[in-house]
């Protein structure tokens, strides 16, 4: 297990990598799966709104990543 910090800010980057890394598989793979479907309809789909909902979500993966 790596600190949370560092898991925070994996889990910003890529989100649900953080989570995998403090050991909820499942659950960091769920996300990462989310944050790649998100990423794919969201930028193309909106452009700089959807790139503005990703963030929110990174930035959700990160806080969850930090407080497990």
């Amino acid at each position: 297990m790596v600190s949370s910090i560092v898991a925070a800010i994996i889990s910003f980057f890529l989100p649900g990598i953080g989570q995998i890394i403090q050991g909820e598989t499942k659950k960091g793979a769920i996300m990462f799966v989310v944050a790649i479907i998100l990423c794919a309809v969201l930028n193309y789909g909106l452009g700089s709104i959807g790139s503005i909902i990703y963030l929110i979500y990174a930035l959700y993966a990160a806080y969850d990543a930090y407080n497990m």
